[in-house]
């Protein structure tokens, strides 16, 4: 074994699948295992180049790879892709061979490792997305009950969940669907009230991190997005530039250019879905602010983004904002800096 420097190792719950290459790139074995067997055969391995896929599970296997004195990297799912061998012949041991194939390329980009801070805060993160999504399908569930009934409230979450109570009374509403409404307004107050506390502790990541902090300085940010990127991003000098960092983001069009003419589609969606959504939202209170304020009295910033809202209208003029946040972002976090409203006009952001 002392001839192996790249393994590729593709993740599952229970089963890993392993390809191991010499230097020359060749493979020397294939071992499927169970996670047992798995940590055995890791446990005795030789420093080595490990790659695995950015997956569940895969930054905990980074760092203990890590600690094992191996070399860990994480490759993206879709730069992995075109180096499986067929097609139509996806599955374990073919993934494994295709993540060593990949991590041997000389302009590979890789997934930075998470610490364990940062996936913990990343906890709160999940946990009160699935909390508002739980809401939402609940309310769009009792939305459609009263329906049954010819009772149409507005479209509004908030509207409706101020309506409930005054259904609940209605003694001209049939006594099931009141009590189902009742019910209701319980399971939607202990989701509340999960979500308050999960508030708190995305609260109290920002107040412990200055990085974050200042993150919290820019118009469009709030402590959601701020606690949020800091923890996602390991390093933000991994990233060369703002632009780089909106494209990780997927925050900018896809390329489909070819004999030097240059031909730009939809955006690339690409990155985590959470932080974009984040970055979105907060462009849709900026673009609020830009359009209430009075001509004479506009920033420079302010006054851009009312030229590209005149020119491509509402909704690309948010994934311009949120794709120049993201550059200001990246600014504050790969310089140490702190927000400046004038440095979104700079070459390198």
């Amino acid at each position: 074994m002392t001839n192996i420097t790249t393994i590729g190792i593709d993740l599952a719950k229970e089963v890993f699948a392993v390809c191991a290459m010499d230097m020359t790139g060749a493979v020397v074995y294939h071992k499927v295992l169970k996670r047992d067997a798995f940590i055995s055969w890791a446990e005795q391995l030789s420093p080595s180049n490990i790659v695995m896929e950015a997956c569940g599970s895969a930054h905990h296997w980074g760092r203990w790879f890590a600690e094992h004195g191996h070399s860990a990297k994480l490759i993206a799912a879709e730069f992995v892709q075109p180096f499986r061998k067929s097609m139509g012949a996806k599955n374990d041991k073919n993934d494994a061979e295709a993540i060593a194939i990949a991590s041997r390329q000389a302009t590979m980009r890789y997934v930075s490792v998470k610490t364990i801070a940062q996936q913990e805060a990343l906890v709160w993160h999940r946990l009160r997305e699935g909390y508002k999504e739980e809401r939402t399908a609940h309310l769009n569930r009792i939305r459609g009950l009263l329906g049954e009934f010819g009772i149409w409230p507005p479209r509004s979450a908030d509207k409706l969940i101020r309506l409930l109570p005054t259904y609940a009374t209605n003694m001209n509403i049939p006594e099931g669907l009141r009590l189902a409404i009742e019910q209701t307004l319980q399971y939607l107050s202990e989701l509340h009230t999960q979500m308050a506390k999960c508030d708190q502790q995305i609260a109290l990541h920002v107040k412990s991190h200055p990085a974050a902090q200042r993150l919290t300085e820019m118009t469009g940010i709030g402590m959601l997005t701020a606690s949020a990127t800091s923890a996602m991003v390991a390093d933000a000098k991994h990233y060369k530039n703002g632009r780089q960092f909106a494209a990780w983001l997927g925050l900018v069009p896809r390329q489909m250019s070819s004999g030097g003419k240059a031909k730009l589609g939809r955006t690339t969606r690409r990155g985590d879905t959470y932080l974009r959504s984040l970055l979105v939202q907060g462009a849709k209170s900026t673009l609020q602010v830009a359009l209430r304020q009075a001509p004479d009295k506009a920033s420079r910033l302010q006054q851009w983004i009312m030229q590209i809202y005149l020119r491509v209208g509402y909704h690309k003029t948010l994934v311009a904002i949120a794709n120049k946040h993201a550059r200001m972002m990246w600014a504050i976090l790969a310089k140490d800096e702190s927000y400046n409203a004038f440095s979104w006009q700079r070459n390198d952001v």
